[in-house]
């Protein structure tokens, strides 16, 4: 059976879960439900997204989020959203540390370019946004030390991540399944809007192995 015919077979439980998911984030807030345990910033309550994918897709969204602050830091001072060396960089010490926490390194570094590229929508699309409407543009960039820190410890739970759902992503319509529940539910969790919705299709491009 081919993966449309997948697709269509599953469709009913994708539509369920979809609508399921958009009836439980709204109660899950209402009603301050803690999902997950403590997240890498280590607050704890905070509502993740929903599924078997959840916490994958939430560090993803954290990672996100954080490429405003990345934005923030570049605008205005000549620096541009491509850095061809720090991304090399960046992707050669995934591959050391994927190789030394038992994850496959050919896909943990095609996972990670998927983020740097998601981050990447978020800083052109903001760069654009500030160059269009100057007063919404940041007055003063934010320091860049935490916000490296806060890359490396989402890259350390990210690479967990990968390990541990890796028997999931190997099955193409459960893992689709479950990543559309887990990004719808993120996105309304976090009130993405469609720039970050963008990035977030970006980013968990990947996941679903078979589906490369």
């Amino acid at each position: 059976m081919n993966l449309r015919d997948h697709m269509i077979r599953y469709a009913p439980i994708t539509c369920f879960l979809g609508a399921a998911t958009v009836l439980t984030v709204p109660q899950a807030m209402a009603a301050g439900v803690p999902a997950n345990a403590e997240s890498v910033s280590g607050t704890v309550g905070t509502a993740k997204p929903l599924g078997a994918l959840g916490p994958l897709t939430h560090l993803v969204i954290q990672r996100i989020l954080v490429s405003d602050d990345v934005a923030a830091s570049k605008f205005g001072t000549g620096s541009p959203v491509e850095d061809p060396v720090r991304e090399a960089q960046v992707l050669e010490q995934v591959r050391t540390r994927a190789e030394a926490s038992g994850v496959d390194p050919e896909t943990a570094v095609a996972f990670f370019q998927d983020q740097i590229t998601a981050s990447k929508v978020v800083q052109q699309g903001l760069f654009a946004r500030w160059t269009a409407h100057p007063r919404e543009a940041p007055t003063t960039p934010p320091d860049l030390g935490p916000t490296r820190e806060r890359l490396d410890q989402l890259t350390t739970a990210l690479l967990q991540e990968l390990k541990d759902t890796e028997h999931l992503r190997d099955e193409l319509v459960a893992c689709t399944v479950q990543l559309a529940v887990a990004t719808g539910s993120g996105t309304a969790l976090e009130g993405l809007d469609t720039l970050h919705r963008q990035a977030l299709a970006v980013a968990t491009g990947s996941v679903c192995r078979h589906g490369q």
